[in-house]
């Protein structure tokens, strides 16, 4: 067995443990309190346990600056995730997701065995980076990448922070534009799926061209990231759009169709009003099943576009 297919499958051994484990102490407590913290922790020992067993021969892991730089990316942001969510559970008492699940045997280990499937998918790049046995130098595409990773994770922390000092300050306005919500709907899901499509595209020097079949195993990583804010229901994009947008539209319908026209769904930027409607559903992602449909307008159609705040 090769170096990266050893450290990949103590990988997958270390993480369904830590998510098996952390499932049964906490259907015996029947508790979630823990539940986002020991998928921080899962991620951290991916990231260290892949860099520290990946060491090449004779080498040191501190000589291997892709390896350094990667690693300590992706602590970065694990980080950032664990004291988020940990501090958001805080703020809302808990997790009303694991409401009616946590009393349920095989519907709780289903979360806990999803976390651990996520978390392991989501660090494939970072792995394949670490679990490399020789080093290689940084190309002018690893300093784009890793500096898109970067900027990724500086993004989706910018939207947490303002986002919660917004709420925190009392919801002023009927929905949030401070920062960098002015020019995007969704900049935190942005900055987590630029995090990993750069770490894939990072990873590809630690292979052995294109066809490395381990290399293309990690494009799952951004793959599984987009689908889940994008695409699935009940969590990311999906669910705070669509029969959710009511709320404003109840409220403010004028204001925040002018403001949805006008900001990009995910990418930051300005000008997305002029923006051709087909660039917005294929290239933007800015999908008809994000529109809000009224209940007359599902009974008898839309006649414009205008009244789905496209």
């Amino acid at each position: 067995m090769t170096q990266e297919a050893s450290i990949l499958a103590i990988c997958a051994a270390a993480t369904a443990g830590i998510q098996i484990t952390g499932f049964i102490v906490a259907y015996l407590l029947q508790t979630e309190v823990f539940y986002d913290v020991l998928g921080g922790i899962n991620f951290l020992f991916l990231g260290v346990y892949s860099a520290i067993d990946g060491e090449y021969p004779g080498g040191r892991l501190i000589d291997d600056s892709r390896k350094m730089a990667c690693t300590i990316i992706f602590v970065c942001s694990r980080s950032w995730l664990l004291l988020f969510l940990a501090w958001r559970a805080h703020e809302r008492g808990g997790d009303s997701r694991f409401d009616e699940v946590k009393n349920k045997f095989g519907m709780f280990l289903i979360y806990w065995l999803f976390q651990g499937a996520w978390v392991f998918v989501i660090s494939l790049p970072v792995v394949f980076v670490n679990s490399s046995d020789q080093p290689t130098q940084f190309g002018v595409s690893d300093y784009i990448f890793i500096v898109g990773f970067g900027l990724g994770l500086l993004t989706e922390i910018v939207a947490d922070v303002q986002k919660s000092r917004w709420v925190k300050a009392g919801r002023i306005g009927n929905f949030c534009q401070v920062g960098v919500w002015n020019y995007s709907r969704h900049p935190n899901y942005f900055g987590e799926i630029l995090q990993w499509w750069s770490a894939w595209a990072f990873s590809y020097s630690s292979g052995s061209g294109i066809g490395d079949v381990q290399w293309w195993v990690g494009i799952l990583s951004p793959l599984f990231t987009m689908q889940i804010l994008l695409f699935t229901g009940g969590t990311g994009v999906a669910n705070a759009n669509g029969k959710s947008l009511k709320r404003y539209y109840d409220k403010c319908p004028a204001e925040y169709a002018a403001y949805r026209k006008a900001t990009s769904i995910l990418i930051p930027m300005v000008g997305y009003e002029y923006v051709p409607m087909f660039l917005k559903r294929t290239l933007f992602l800015d999908l008809k099943r994000y529109e809000y449909i009224t209940e007359s307008q599902n009974t008898y159609g839309s006649t414009t576009e205008g009244t789905q705040a496209s």
